[in-house]
């Protein structure tokens, strides 16, 4: 049951992948970049008694004249939960596990820590997650800049309302409410930037619908984030502006290892660990 959905799933999320790397190296190159500088590493996951569990790949580019680091991963894993994953899976109401803790999980996931202060980075994921007792979408992305600006809020917000609103009025609101919620550091006080959308465990009990709405989260990405790039990309930027970038990417490393759910399942489940750790910085400071 679910074997073509699963698979359906996962291709989509490979071809996302493509799209999306093929559209970075596209603006690298055109900005001066080397062209086709993603470095791609299949990434493999085993079970704890060696068997293959699943796997993806990890592609990155680093030292770009647009990009300081990018990451694009893709990953579609199976197995069993171990018993701290399981008692987390309970605790958010998933039925059964504790008799049959098989999962099957797929996704993609991006971070892009810019080169000039003035482009914001920015994050992006969307995944499907199965058990024999259970099946759901989740996702989300939002935007990171060092230096604010209305306008690019407004108009990264403003691609994600139209999508959403293809399938839902009201999801905008309540997944702009959720990311609002989700990506705040508590022990900062503050959110770790100008927010975007974020959603989990969503199974409406009609999965055409939920993949349809998954798939134009993936699609609303480029439409949403790369005008801006293009827009601030040869913005003049000094030293004080670094320095505000690396204190700003010092908020997103400790919200990355502290509090992100992806961050906690992919090193509880034993993915590969820098496939896991991708999103951090190349370089970041701290007071």
């Amino acid at each position: 049951m679910f074997d073509q959905e699963k698979a359906r799933a996962s291709a989509w999320f490979r071809q996302l992948r493509d799209e999306i790397v093929a559209a970075f190296e596209a603006l690298e190159t055109k900005s001066g970049g080397a062209p086709g500088a993603f470095e791609v590493t299949e990434t493999k996951r085993d079970a704890d008694d060696g068997s293959d569990a699943g796997g993806g790949l990890m592609s990155v580019m680093r030292g770009g004249q647009v990009f300081e680091k990018v990451g694009v991963n893709v990953s579609t894993v199976f197995g069993e939960l171990g018993a701290a994953a399981q008692k987390s899976m309970a605790a958010r109401g998933v039925p059964g596990m504790d008799s049959d803790p098989r999962f099957w999980a797929a996704g993609i996931s991006l971070v892009a820590h810019m080169q000039n202060p003035h482009c914001p980075a920015v994050h992006m994921n969307t995944r499907m997650f199965w058990t024999p007792h259970a099946w759901w979408f989740g996702g989300g992305t939002d935007l990171n800049p060092a230096l604010e600006y209305d306008a690019d809020t407004d108009a990264f917000h403003a691609v994600l309302k139209a999508h959403c609103d293809r399938h839902d009025v009201g999801y905008y609101p309540r997944f702009k409410d959720w990311a609002d919620e989700y990506f705040y550091i508590p022990h900062r006080g503050r959110a770790r930037g100008v927010g975007g959308i974020f959603y989990d465990d969503l199974n409406t009990g009609n999965w055409e619908a939920d993949f349809a709405f998954t798939k134009d989260v993936g699609r609303a990405f480029l439409p949403a984030f790369l005008p801006i790039t293009e827009r601030r990309l040869e913005q003049p930027w000094t030293e004080e502006d670094r320095e505000a970038q690396l204190r700003h990417r010092g908020l997103y490393a400790e919200y990355n290892l502290v509090y992100d759910r992806g961050t906690k399942f992919g090193l509880a489940t034993g993915h590969d660990a820098n496939a896991v750790l991708m999103s951090l910085p190349p370089v970041a400071k701290w007071h």
